[in-house]
């Protein structure tokens, strides 16, 4: 038995500090928790043993496992808790070679924390055990035998190869990260809102077909392979789709010998940690390593990335779906539950997170802070961001807290905040989602109204005026100038070719008897459903592809399109492509070659977005005497447009600085017939250029040789007057 003098000495002299071993400032900066932002080596002395383990009170406000200085510290949280144990597993094995009991003295408040000596953190996997009430009608459900994982796991054992179930029955479990990456000097590249070009891309899709032509498909580093052709596109943003870890094998199912997953990634296992599946190569304690490299590349060559995340719902589901983590800590808190207990769904996948909680607010907060500190992550795209918006009734809220605190909180300053201003329950909140003038939106009103426009369907002009304008109607806010995330296509729904190649949706390899997926689609096939050999179908859909790229670069906003559609990918018409890990889904870059005049296109109008700052911004109160922004119909100084009419010129007007005053002309015809077209008069010394004409395959700058043209059917101009 212990001496009591030797254990009062253990109890009082439990940290010293070594100053020595502070030799250059290197050693004060908070890199890693190794160093616990303290100045020096700190010594922590046990203070009680469970078993075989030496243990002593761990520290309270770091969340999850962390290495420390001769051990691990574990820190979780649980309010209706009645006690906690700390599972210790061997790497593969399914049974905890080692149990400890928090001990009630461990606790303070509803924090459990507890430092465990002599761990060598690669040499074991850890979960918890959570033992309280259960009264399903209240929403407890705690179940003292479910191994949990920890909500703020860093990395999450398991799953590390693509499409490998959790074998029998197997729990999630969690490994301890070395936060040791080297960042060096880089410095990110803050592009202003107004200059941003959103890439969107899935990481597995983007390089997974044999066409990719690179060493590690479907992976971190096979992404990062593709930079030189993101640069020659001209992209300076990639967004990537969930990349949190996530359960591909949720809803497995096999239809017609097609193997289909949870492949786009929106079903959250780990906020906290990277998809062990996307890399090349296991990182053992050391999970991504391979993401920061790709962000450190990326942002060294002035690409800024952005991560899709899913704070809507996790993949816990319904009183039907798993419990493997948050329904075992505290699911009366985690989730939003009817009276009776059960789950609201205003996700559309069984639960919705009670966002503005505070303990699941302070959760998320936590979690951005920590993905754009540990890995530098330059903005953020909210998946249902209007869920976010709710309150614990489910009722929207006029100042949601949580979307407050992320709008203001110093470590996200920097950071771009993206919504998805709408949620799966009906609560649309384009041009109103609460913002603080901090929160841009997904302009869901400029899908629909382009391409209601582009395909030629009346009564759309003003509306397409409006769009390219910058919606002004919709953020009539003059502080929210930069607010509108302008897109036609994205992940959910046709891609850009298929778009112009199809009358309805093509669903049927899902499963679902083609009942799945949108059917407001806007879209229209030119002539012929699906691919055809008629030259004259195809020339006029390169031109429709030509024409939504055109206007989409031109229009006040921040432009984002779909990975390949530069270069006409296609899903065969399955605009619901959530579950197809194949040829469907991944990018098929040999069509970049049969379609390298549509590539060029692109590059040529990012270039031409680029060099005009007139088109992305108010450069000043007009020039030449005209106004910042005016609409235009054949002849010019309109206003506004008759129900009948298809045409659309839009002209922005301004100075910049250094190179005097200076005009950019949209036309936009969506008539199946050629128009004459006469544009404002430029004051004496000026004339008009064309910049783009969507009618040729290739870019054809020239002098437009006065104020008159024509326009031919179904075709976007572009000139510029200087």
């Amino acid at each position: 038995m212990e001496d009591k003098g030797k254990k009062a000495a253990r109890r009082t002299a439990d940290v010293t500090w070594d100053k020595s071993a502070v030799k250059d400032r290197k050693a004060l900066r908070p890199a890693s928790i190794d160093h616990l932002a303290l100045p020096g080596t700190i010594h922590l002395v046990p203070m009680d043993c469970i078993g075989e383990y030496e243990v002593r009170p761990g520290f309270y406000e770091i969340n999850g496992a962390t290495a420390i200085p001769g051990g691990v510290n574990f820190t979780v949280y649980s309010h209706g808790a009645t006690a906690i144990e700390l599972l210790l597993f061997r790497r593969t094995e399914e049974e905890p070679y080692a149990v400890l009991p928090f001990p009630k003295h461990y606790r303070i408040g509803n924090v459990y924390s507890m430092i465990v000596f002599k761990l060598n953190i690669g040499e074991f996997e850890y979960a918890y055990r959570v033992d309280g009430p259960y009264e399903p009608e209240k929403g407890l459900i705690f179940d003292k035998n479910k191994y949990l994982l920890d909500p703020y796991a860093k990395a999450v054992t398991g799953q590390s190869r693509w499409g490998d179930p959790l074998p029998g029955c197997q729990h999630y479990k969690a490994r301890v990260v070395k936060d040791d990456f080297d960042w060096a000097d880089m410095a990110q590249p803050l592009t202003p809102m107004e200059d941003l070009i959103i890439y969107e891309l899935h990481v597995r899709g983007f390089t997974m077909h044999g066409s990719s032509a690179v060493l590690h498909p479907g992976t971190f580093d096979g992404l990062v392979e593709k930079l030189p052709y993101l640069l020659e596109l001209g992209v300076n943003v990639v967004e990537l789709m969930p990349i949190f870890e996530f359960d591909e094998m949720q809803d497995y199912r096999e239809v017609d010998g097609r193997k289909l997953y949870n492949y786009w990634g929106y079903n959250t296992v780990s906020f906290f940690a990277p998809n062990t599946s996307y890399t090349a190569s296991t990182e053992y304690n050391r999970e991504g390593n391979e993401l920061k490299n790709l962000i450190r590349v990326f942002n060294q060559h002035g690409i800024e990335v952005y991560l899709d995340v899913v704070f809507n719902h996790t993949a816990e589901g319904n009183e039907n779906g798993p419990f493997f983590s948050f329904k075992g800590f505290d699911n009366n808190i985690y989730y939003l539950l009817t009276p009776e207990g059960y789950y609201y769904n205003f996700s559309g996948c069984g639960n919705a997170l009670n966002c503005n909680h505070p303990i699941v607010q302070q959760m998320i907060l936590n979690c951005l802070r920590y993905w754009v500190t540990a890995y530098r992550i330059d903005g953020f795209r909210f998946d249902l961001a209007s869920i976010m918006a709710r309150n614990e009734d489910g009722a929207p809220m006029s100042k949601p807290p949580l979307l407050q605190s992320l709008a203001f909180d110093p470590i996200l300053g920097d950071v771009k905040l993206i919504a998805e201003a709408w949620d799966a329950d009906g609560l649309y909140q384009v041009g109103t989602f609460p913002s603080w003038n901090r929160w841009a939106e997904w302009n869901g009103r400029y899908r629909d109204d382009m391409r209601r426009h582009i395909k030629g369907e009346q009564g759309m002009a003003q509306a397409a005026a409006l769009r390219i304008a910058g919606s002004r109607d919709i953020y009539a806010d003059h502080d929210r100038k930069n607010a509108s995330v302008n897109f036609i296509t994205c992940h959910d729904g046709f891609t850009l070719y298929d778009l112009f190649s199809y009358n309805v949706k093509h669903n049927e390899p899902n499963g679902w008897n083609n009942t799945d997926g949108a059917n407001d689609n806007n879209s229209w096939n030119c002539g012929a459903e699906g691919e055809t050999d008629d030259p004259q179908v195809e020339a006029l859909r390169r031109r429709m592809v030509r024409n939504a790229c055109a206007l989409l670069m031109c229009s006040r906003g921040i432009p984002m399109f779909l990975a390949g559609d530069e270069f006409c990918n296609t899903q065969f018409g399955n605009n619901n492509a959530y579950c197809q890990d194949n040829e469907i889904s991944w990018l098929d870059w040999e069509r970049l070659g049969q379609y390298k005049d549509i590539f060029c296109f692109f590059q040529y109008m990012i270039r031409f977005r680029k060099t005009h700052r007139l088109v992305r911004a108010n450069v000043s109160d007009g020039a030449c005497g005209f106004p910042d922004v005016s609409f235009h119909g054949v002849k010019p100084w309109c206003g506004s447009f008759a129900e009948y009419e298809r045409y659309v010129g839009v002209m922005f007007a301004g100075q910049e600085e250094g190179e005097g005053p200076r005009t950019v002309y949209i036309a936009s015809n969506a008539y199946w017939e050629p128009l004459d077209v006469k544009l404002p008069v430029l004051p004496d010394g000026m004339e008009w250029e064309l910049a783009a004409d969507t009618w040729e395959n290739v870019p054809c700058p020239g002098p437009l040789g006065g104020n008159e043209f024509r326009i031919r059917p179904r075709t976007v101009m572009v000139m510029v007057g200087k």
